[in-house]
């Protein structure tokens, strides 16, 4: 991205039902849900959203969020601990909204970021570009 592009805005979904591998009481406050809060709490970069999700389907593999922004890639990443990556994730997400096509530099990217990625998904293409293939 040039310095006369302007960022996209990007969303932080955040898996509020992920236990995180434990037995949790169905009325206690889930590992997922206290990342959210956590997050939440935080003054997060300028064009960053965070937004509390149902279930990301990575319920095996710890707190689970997915990083996503118009025309970009988007990431899904496990493994994450409540209170330990928040900082992680903003600075990944911030790094991320920084680009035109959610690809930040592997040498760029946080550490976490690089060893827990889930899956990345293709940005949605246009419907034209679509039926023209």
């Amino acid at each position: 991205m040039t310095e006369t592009d302007e960022a996209q805005p990007a969303e932080l979904l955040v898996c509020i039902k992920c236990r995180r591998g434990m037995e949790i009481p169905e009325d206690d406050r889930r590992p997922g849900a206290r990342l959210y809060d956590n997050l939440a709490a935080c003054s997060r970069p300028e064009g960053v959203t965070v937004t509390p999700v149902e279930c990301l389907q990575n319920c095996d593999h710890g707190c689970t969020v997915a990083l996503r922004g118009p025309g970009r890639w988007t990431y899904v990443y496990g493994r994450l601990h409540e209170a330990e990556d928040v900082e992680t994730l903003l600075d990944g997400a911030e790094r991320y909204r920084a680009t035109s096509d959610g690809l930040i530099p592997w040498r760029q990217r946080p550490e976490h970021f690089k060893r827990n990625c889930i899956a990345r998904v293709p940005p949605l293409a246009r419907v034209t570009e679509a039926s023209n293939g």
